[in-house]
């Protein structure tokens, strides 16, 4: 098979071999949005689709154009189908959901959906899951064909996370097979740790989070995440926000690389909330042996955090898969993030030109 053309280190398969630009593996959800109220005292929600490794896909389709695929599980019943209408609308492609048989009541398998409240000033977000025995979570290993769609379909860059690793045993062992697969046919691999502490509440916690994460980290080419998500010591890092400067970035992803050295790329978010809805908000990244700071906004109005993150790592991949090095790729990512929580909703609205007229200091006045 063919390696593809090298890409500032990375080995990327050429496009014309690939159906697909990128194949994402996760669970999307069904969100209940209350607005600017309280999840206790709504009576009315706006309802999105979301999911951590699915927004990554439907960000790199919508927004930069590129030919995405979501591997996903969900109930054949009216919730499943509308969580299917939402993901139309952001253009990724369905052809690799599996559609399981609704028992009636969801004993067997349900969809999964949360509630979330977006906060404001000093009162946080606040988000509350309901995503118990859905049909991903139950997802075994080959129960899908990896083969096929990584060597009879074709695909150039693969995305998975911490968030999927964490829905049971199971789902940890089709993430190691997908990603077994992936390197099999030479296809890229980004892994976004994305700890969630209510996932792995009955899972050993954060030590069960890095434990797992230190088994996945051998396929992974690209980590979105830092040292506290993969050291086998727990430190300061674990547990909680980690700030960074230029000089301290680099000797922490030189040891993280040091311990797994087939890791190509690692890219961080730092985000310092001031309040709810206003946030610094910038990233690090290193690649080739060198270290980047992206464009930082430091204090950015934020309309609905949820999905930064993914956005984040959408503009990372673009950039990347694009060759236009690490800087732009940083600076991609963060522009694609920050325009992301301006809207609500998990996903990204943005559009390509939006993202590049803010990496070249675009401001805010209305575009006529």
């Amino acid at each position: 098979m063919a390696q593809g053309t090298a890409t500032d280190g990375l080995t990327i398969r050429e496009t014309k071999d690939c159906r697909w630009d990128l194949v994402s593996l996760g669970e999307v959800m069904l969100r209940f949005d209350p607005g600017e109220r309280r999840i206790v005292g709504a009576r009315s929600f706006d309802v999105w689709e979301g999911g951590g490794e699915y927004n990554v896909a439907r960000g790199l389709r919508r927004c930069f154009g590129l030919r995405t695929s979501i591997v996903t599980a969900l109930v054949d019943n009216p919730v499943g189908r509308l969580v299917e209408d939402l993901m139309l609308q952001g253009g990724v492609d369905l052809s690799h959901v599996s559609w399981h048989e609704f028992d009636g009541v969801g004993r067997a398998a349900r969809n999964g959906v949360y509630f979330l409240e977006r906060g404001f000033g000093v009162r946080g977000g606040l988000g509350m899951m309901d995503r118990g025995a859905t049909p991903i979570s139950q997802m075994k290993p080959e129960d899908v064909d990896w083969d096929a769609i990584f060597g009879g379909e074709g695909v150039r860059w693969f995305h998975t996370g911490g968030v999927m690793a964490a829905l049971s045993e199971s789902a940890t062992a089709v993430v190691r097979e997908a990603m077994e697969a992936a390197k099999r046919h030479a296809t890229m691999v980004s892994f976004d740790c994305n700890y969630r502490p209510s996932l792995w509440k009955s899972r050993g916690g954060r030590k069960g989070s890095v434990e797992v994460n230190r088994a996945l980290m051998a396929y992974v080419d690209v980590l979105f995440g830092h040292e506290g998500d993969i050291a086998a010591t727990l430190g300061e890092a674990a547990h909680g926000p980690v700030w960074h400067t230029l000089e301290s970035y680099a000797p922490m992803a030189e040891r993280v690389v040091a311990e797994f050295p087939n890791l190509r790329a690692i890219a961080s978010t730092v985000r310092k909330p001031v309040t709810a809805n206003r946030n610094s908000w910038s990233a690090f990244g290193w690649m080739n042996g060198e270290t980047s700071e992206a464009l930082k906004f430091d204090e950015l109005e934020i309309l609905d955090r949820v999905g930064g993150g993914d956005s984040f790592a959408s503009g990372v991949i673009y950039g990347l898969m694009s060759g236009n090095g690490l800087k732009w790729s940083l600076d991609c990512g963060v522009a694609h993030g920050a325009l992301a929580m301006t809207t609500a909703g998990d996903s990204s609205m943005a559009t390509k030109a939006e993202v590049e007229r803010l990496m070249s200091g675009g401001g805010a006045g209305t575009v006529r």
